[in-house]
């Protein structure tokens, strides 16, 4: 289970790790989460499937829908936990860049 919730977590798979990028699959069962993180690198997120996050952060919780196929990039320093908030299992790639 996740620290501090009753949530399933999330199941990270490294595909990827060098000197210039480390890529990560997340894998969600309905109502999974990866836990309160911050990252340490600025990141791209390309879903592999539709998926529908559960955004928790400091400032409170939001819902964002994202197509399978779609990008979006966050900056060094998001702290959050990412939670499936929909009905079906869904999955991501990460990809984090290195200085």
């Amino acid at each position: 289970m996740s620290a501090f919730t009753a949530r399933p977590p999330a199941v990270p798979t490294l595909l990827h790790d060098d000197e210039r990028a480390r890529v990560t699959r997340w894998d969600f069962e309905p109502g999974a989460d990866t836990g309160w993180h911050r990252h340490g690198m600025a990141y791209l997120v390309i879903p592999m499937t539709d998926c529908s996050f559960l955004i928790e952060e400091a400032a409170g919780e939001r819902r964002v829908e994202v197509k399978a196929g779609a990008t979006y990039t966050r900056p060094e320093g998001v702290e959050h936990n990412v939670v499936n908030g929909g009905t079906a299992p869904m999955s991501f790639i990460e990809v984090e860049f290195k200085a």
